[in-house]
């Protein structure tokens, strides 16, 4: 598990990541350890280029470039929840066994969803680290790791819920330039994002209830510390709800972002 966690070469991380998986499957899992993650890196691959977000390419227009570029920018998000995934597993220590259970059940599945955006940008004649990317997920894993609980509500709840609003849009601009591949890989990623962030409010919903904490309140005092600014429209409320938000956290949410 470590051993995927700090591979930085992106084929060999999904073949360990599928490999653990497997061992899951066929062995069940009792998950302890006394392992300090501090102490390791995580792994990315080193083509790379890490800029500010600022300098990122336009993904505006139907130009090859720029499909190839909107592409690698989700297989970037697909990679990153890869490490987030491990990395929720490999730091909070004294979970229920489920936790693991579900946290490596979802790093195998973005797995799977980074190698078929890959394998379409390879037919577009491109790959992944062929366009700079931004650090902005890992960021938020880094900013929430000294609780399982702040991390449960700020990364799979808040940022990859973003792509639960996201996706039918880039799936109706993949509908209009005729490319069917790219849009059963994101509508693939759509369906099992609902699990993934069904994942995140589960645990973190089961985190409250262990501290005595009211979990709508505890979400604003979080979202006001790490994220004052990261809400924003449109939201995918069908799907959200289907993830496992609450009427009241959309309430609050729309009330957050205003009326507009």
């Amino acid at each position: 598990l470590l051993k995927a966690y700090v591979e930085c070469e992106a084929k060999q991380k999904v073949i360990l990541v599928e490999e653990i998986y497997q061992q899951i499957l066929e062995q069940g899992i009792t998950y302890q350890h006394d392992l300090d993650i501090k102490q390791y890196q995580v792994g990315f691959p080193k083509s790379l280029d890490f800029v500010d977000t600022r300098q990122l390419q336009s993904r505006k227009g139907d130009k090859l470039n720029a499909k190839q570029a909107m592409l690698h920018s989700i297989a970037h998000i697909e990679f990153n929840a890869i490490n987030l995934a491990l990395d929720a597993v490999l730091r909070f220590k004294g979970m229920p066994q489920q936790y693991y259970v579900d946290w490596l059940k979802v790093a195998r599945e973005e797995a799977y969803h980074f190698l078929l955006l890959n394998k379409r940008l390879l037919e577009l004649g491109a790959q992944y680290g062929d366009f700079p990317v931004h650090s902005g997920l890992w960021d938020m894993a880094q900013d929430t790791e000294y609780s399982v609980l702040s991390r449960m509500a700020l990364v799979p709840r808040l940022l990859e819920a973003r792509g639960l609003d996201m996706a039918p849009l880039i799936m109706k601009k993949l509908k209009s330039q005729q490319d069917l591949t790219a849009y059963k890989i994101l509508w693939i990623i759509l369906h099992d994002e609902v699990g993934h962030v069904g994942v995140g409010n589960r645990w973190y919903h089961w985190c409250c209830q262990q501290q005595n904490l009211e979990p709508l309140a505890t979400f604003k005092q979080l979202l006001a510390k790490h994220a004052p600014n990261v809400l924003k429209k449109p939201f995918n409320w069908q799907k959200r709800l289907q993830a496992g938000f609450t009427t009241k956290e959309q309430q609050f949410i729309e009330a957050y972002c205003g009326s507009s």
